[in-house]
């Protein structure tokens, strides 16, 4: 890829779901794009907010950005997506990688969806494939599938920064979770290769951190960094993480986000339908999890 403008970055620390989204701007045009945002959810009530999605439509007003690009790493199981919101603050194309609609498949089956809900991934302004370039401002953008986590995850390059989702976390946390459905250890561990096949240089923006104790949240990293000290990567032939990562996976809990997160997230961030009474309902499937 060309050499070009160098993309300004700004993150947004959740700690609540320790996710980190992102606003990256082309400092020549003031053309954005956000990556990942957050639509706060209280689990007891039901209830949602926005309070973190406005820090970012203020942190974009405020510098006068113009929002191109509403990008989704996947379909998080883990918060909820706030792209449908900021799409009607800020305007832009809510982009995800064209393999989504295996993910809505899956879950359409799991939850029981209405017979409405369509798989094709027509929630979504934009279906990328893999190695498809894209444009912000004068920045130039390519798309990478790194599935494993989910079938459907996404790499974003833009001009020597990776956005990652949550394929790799800081190297003293490790990987992603390769056990929901769809998901596969054998595939993140190769998706993972192609991401460190990148310059060593490049700078690696992840999604989520979970530090250990005494550690700040930490949420930038380099290639170079993580071929070198990844707990789960670093000197581990695919066989060996392979049985790692099965093993670890046996002992995690399910996320306590999963069940609202996917139902919302692979609408792009929109609510399920109000029913005859005007609600909108979240399903919870029993014994199915």
């Amino acid at each position: 890829m060309a050499s070009g403008p160098k993309p300004q970055v700004e993150a947004f620390f959740d700690p609540e779901t320790a996710t980190i989204s992102y606003v990256v701007a082309d400092p020549h045009t003031r053309k954005a794009a956000v990556i990942d945002a957050v639509l706060d959810y209280d689990a007891a009530s039901g209830r949602t907010s926005t309070r973190s999605a406005d820090r970012i439509v203020d942190f974009v007003r405020g510098r006068d950005l113009d929002v191109e690009w509403i990008l989704e790493t996947h379909a998080h199981a883990d918060h909820l997506s706030a792209a449908r919101y900021l799409k009607s603050k800020l305007g832009g194309r809510v982009g995800i990688g064209e393999r989504i609609v295996e993910v809505q498949r899956i879950f359409r089956e799991l939850f029981n969806l209405e017979r409405t809900f369509n798989t094709d991934g027509r929630q979504f302004d934009h279906l990328f494939k893999d190695g498809e370039r894209f444009r912000i401002g004068e920045l130039e953008g390519r798309v990478m599938f790194t599935p494993g986590h989910t079938p459907a995850c996404a790499t974003y390059i833009i001009d020597g920064a990776a956005f990652v989702g949550d394929t790799l976390f800081m190297p003293d946390v490790g990987t992603a979770r390769a056990d929901f459905p769809g998901g596969d250890a054998r595939t993140l561990y190769r998706s993972i290769q192609k991401i460190l096949s990148l310059p060593d240089d490049t700078v690696l923006y992840l999604c989520h951190d979970y530090p250990p104790p005494g550690r700040e949240p930490k949420w930038v990293s380099t290639v170079a960094e993580q071929k070198a000290k990844n707990i789960h990567i670093a000197g581990k032939s695919e066989e060996e993480f392979v049985q790692l990562r099965t093993a670890r996976d046996k002992t995690l809990p399910v996320p306590k986000l999963l069940i609202p997160s996917i139902q919302i997230n692979i609408r792009a961030g929109d609510l399920p339908p109000p029913e005859e009474d005007g609600v909108r309902y979240i399903k919870v499937p029993l014994n199915r999890l």
